[in-house]
């Protein structure tokens, strides 16, 4: 990010919507980007520059100024999302491992370095974070500074923003990012006290406005629109359609969006929107969600965390999360973590504040980034694999020719007929229920996750006239060995006989480039 600072007078009328506009041009690339006023009689311009080399610029509206800067390096772009999956700037696949602080930034300076400190000693590279403060169970504290200052009445001033609040915000942000963590950063919300998610939405997009123009040149941000879009009672889909397309519009650099629900699922499926954040309590219907939006990413977001809260979406066991890791990564998806653990003695609760991590998931997510990271690098990116049996329950309508074909072949035809006169959310169940998970990349990579299966044995059926290594991996006891390094055809397993077990055969002597 290259930032261009400027002294003029205080602007007259809103602070927020100050006209300042920068254009630069070096050989073969031209930016334009709007600043914004920081008080204290300064103006900033940023932007990401498309490229190294010398830029000549010119500066007009409040502030008039002219000049040259020089950028060595080409520098970071964002995250892209593509074909299903994320990819960083030079086009290597991107594994985003997230974790959940709501309230990050709304904390007292001590326990914001105490978060940032787990977080650098954590495999999470993606962390969802709001900007308004959230009024919640466990998380009640009045934040130390808000995004705007009051008016007369006593009324939020979107006008006037709390550059001591933005200042803070960005402070931290930036931390993230040298700790290579990107901010999924959620801009609306429901749980309000202050009056913040009650305003009207002319006021919500002078806020956004003023967002985009001091955030956008950041590379590591996404936009998460809101957390829980359909519970926020003061906005209509015609407000949120508006919201997406003002955000998508006054980004020039065109970061990562989506809209995460608590019910009914936001449209992935939308032009500007480029990936599905997703509330769920589970995580075997991933397929069926890709399927969904075709082409674009399915992030898990939200499948109820880690703790010991009474609430039903604040108890899960350790093992549990870690399970919906797998299922959801296994299947072509992507999973985030959280973690609530009552806080009995009063330590923050991490999903809303932060401090320290104190799941036995956490050292189980780092092992699975592993694999996948190493999955990554040789191969690309899965795809969810369905068995015959699956595929023919989930099968909406008659089932296509090569279906029944397959069926046949496995002996399975006359048990699918027995059970397709089920309703069509009892053979989805049903199907749920008797799954493996299963993922691949091609004829290069298998990877199948056991899930609660404590069997002894299973059939592999390889591609014909390949060679494979079939790893065992435990994925709670973090184990992995080598069963085999010349596995063909149908290939028998054996198996310890207990849950959490995932089975990964890698094509030896080929493998797909790992750069799209």
């Amino acid at each position: 990010m290259v930032e261009l600072t400027f002294s003029g007078a205080e602007p007259l009328g809103s602070q927020a919507l100050a006209t300042l506009t920068l254009r630069a041009e070096t050989e073969g690339h031209s930016v334009e980007a709007a600043g914004f006023y920081a008080g204290n009689g300064l103006y900033k311009v940023r932007i990401l520059p498309p490229a190294a080399g010398d830029y000549r610029y010119t500066v007009s509206g409040c502030v008039s100024a002219e000049g040259v800067f020089t950028v060595e390096t080409g520098p970071e772009q964002p995250i892209r999302a593509r074909d299903g999956h994320f990819f960083d700037g030079e086009g290597r696949p991107f594994f985003p491992v997230g974790t959940t602080v709501y309230a990050l930034i709304h904390q007292p300076d001590e326990l914001v370095e105490q978060t940032l400190g787990s977080l650098a000693a954590s495999p999470f590279n993606k962390v969802r974070l709001c900007v308004f403060p959230k009024h919640y169970s466990y998380n009640s504290a009045e934040p130390p500074v808000f995004p705007f200052e009051k008016d007369a009445a006593g009324r939020w001033d979107v006008h006037r923003p709390c550059f001591a609040f933005w200042d803070r915000l960005e402070r931290i942000l930036l931390r993230l990012k040298a700790m290579g963590i990107q901010a999924d950063l959620i801009l609306f919300h429901p749980y309000d006290r202050w009056g913040f998610a009650s305003m009207r939405q002319e006021e919500h997009l002078v806020y956004l406005d003023y967002l985009l123009r001091r955030l956008a040149a950041m590379p590591g941000l996404w936009w998460s629109l809101a957390n829980e879009y359909d519970l926020c009672g003061a906005k209509s889909l015609a407000d949120w359609q508006e919201i997406e397309t003002f955000v998508a519009e006054h980004d020039p650099y065109r970061h990562l969006l989506s809209n995460h629900n608590c019910f009914a699922f936001w449209d992935a499926g939308r032009p500007a929107v480029t990936h599905a954040s997703l509330q769920a309590k589970t995580a075997s219907l991933m397929p069926e969600w890709k399927a969904r939006f075709p082409g674009k990413p399915v992030i898990l977001d939200e499948c109820c965390y880690e703790g010991t809260l009474p609430e039903a979406w604040g108890c899960l066991s350790g093992r549990e999360l870690t399970a919906r890791f797998w299922r959801a990564c296994t299947c072509g998806g992507y999973c985030t973590h959280g973690e609530t653990f009552f806080p009995t003695d009063g330590e923050p609760v991490w999903w809303a504040q932060g401090g320290v991590l104190r799941g036995e998931s956490v050292p189980r997510i780092a092992f699975l980034r592993e694999v996948f990271l190493e999955l990554l690098k040789q191969y690309g990116p899965l795809e969810p694999v369905l068995d015959s049996l699956t595929k023919a329950l989930l099968c909406p309508g008659l089932w296509p020719d090569d279906l029944v074909a397959e069926l046949r072949a496995e002996g399975k035809l006359s048990l699918a007929e027995a059970i397709a006169p089920m309703p069509p959310e009892d053979r989805r169940r049903f199907a749920e229920n008797e799954r493996r998970f299963m993922g691949r990349h091609g004829d290069d990579a298998l990877l199948i996750y056991y899930d609660q299966r404590c069997c002894v044995h299973d059939t592999l059926t390889l591609p014909k006239g390949g060679r494979y290594r079939v790893d065992l991996m435990d994925t709670w006891a973090m184990t992995r060995e080598t069963l085999t390094a010349d596995a063909r055809g149908v290939f028998t397993l054996s198996l310890p006989g207990r849950e959490g077990m995932a089975v990964l055969a890698t094509r030896q002597g080929r493998a797909a480039p790992a750069k799209a």
